[in-house]
């Protein structure tokens, strides 16, 4: 199955070289690593590879030994490194308005990251889903995204605000230290989602209103660009499925629903770009429990739940079937590759 390049914006690794060199390691050797130029990051609004930049976090933070480089980027971000949407959030009457907009144009800023707002009585869920990379770690880039929203929300909410639960999916570092002080408050791993759960009435808080002229010119532009930069059926259905699987109500009907288009459009459309919508819906869920087992320690009948099969037996079967193996076998090959890898590099 053909698989469109994902696309992010330089501007992701804002602070990434002033970190590094703090560690006194050479930045831009790991960046010609993973296939990055030094010129890429000289304009924010560059779109450069997804995979390469998850890579480049994952190979720095091992060979820095930094587990918690990812959070220590995140520690020097202001809402401006968001580049021209930053404008437009700054002047939403409430943090709650601003998280909404910043997810209606998060496809200007990370195509592969999906962001849920779920509103459950006086309390807040946003959920961040990150698209896997087969064969990619991608534990650096969860915990930006997730440190990256926590510093959002501080700087519209205020600098001594605190989420009331802050969850991973990934297993737990050796140190949990740097998190709680980065978070200011304990963390939660081996959950069932990444992201904060936040009082509603904080989200609610009123702001001071600024520059509006600004704001809406740099409306304009997010617009246009939302229009200039089109989406594939794929990308968009993707980014759907990866929403919808762990309600267990994830089909095409579904999918189609969400879009606002029949069933049979919705086939069709992939059917042009060479797809169709169960292989879409297989490729999402290997490329998902590949990451649960490599990087979580959830109960296997959990992590069936999140890829919304019903029960252990269909989730045994459809794995077997793509594997070859049980999801048991799997796992314990997967860690004893990684140990080996983990002691090849001094680890």
């Amino acid at each position: 199955m053909r698989q469109i390049p994902q696309l992010m914006r330089s501007g992701s690794l804002s602070g990434y070289v002033e970190l590094v060199e703090s560690l006194g390691r050479d930045p831009y050797a790991f960046m010609k690593a993973v296939g990055l130029q030094a010129q890429f990051l000289d304009d924010p609004e560059m779109l450069i590879s997804r995979d390469a930049v998850r890579e480049l976090l994952e190979i720095t933070a091992r060979a820095t030994r930094t587990e918690d480089l990812a959070l220590r980027m995140a520690a020097r971000r202001k809402l401006s490194a968001l580049g021209p949407i930053s404008l437009v959030l700054r002047e939403e009457p409430t943090p709650r308005a601003a998280i909404d907009t910043l997810c209606r144009y998060l496809r200007l800023v990370n195509a592969s990251l999906s962001i849920r707002v779920e509103d459950t009585g006086n309390v807040v869920v946003i959920r961040e889903d990150l698209l896997p990379t087969p064969g990619l770690a991608m534990r650096q880039s969860v915990e930006l995204a997730v440190g990256t929203m926590f510093r959002i929300l501080s700087e519209l909410i205020g600098p001594r605000w605190q989420p009331l639960d802050v969850c991973f999916t990934h297993r737990p570092p050796v140190d949990v230290s740097a998190h709680r002080a980065f978070f200011r408050r304990g963390v939660k791993f081996n959950q069932e989602f990444n992201g904060l759960v936040c009082l509603a009435s904080d989200l609610s808080r009123p702001r001071e209103p600024g520059d509006q002229v600004a704001a809406g010119l740099a409306r304009k532009y997010l617009e246009a660009a939302l229009t200039d930069r089109g989406e594939s059926a794929q990308e968009t259905c993707r980014r759907i499925i990866l929403a919808l699987l762990p309600t267990g109500a994830c089909s095409a009907p579904e999918v189609a629903r969400f879009l606002h288009i029949d069933r049979r459009t919705l086939h069709r459309r992939l059917d042009a770009e060479g797809l169709s919508f169960s292989r879409l819906l297989d490729q999402v869920r290997s490329d998902l429990v590949r990451h649960h087992l490599r990087e979580s320690d959830l109960p296997l009948g959990e992590v069936a739940e999140l890829l919304g099969f019903a029960g252990p037996s269909s989730f045994s079967h459809w794995f077997h079937g793509l594997f070859g193996c049980s999801a048991t076998q799997w796992s314990k090959q997967a860690l004893s590759q990684n140990s080996k890898f983990m002691s090849q590099n001094g680890k």
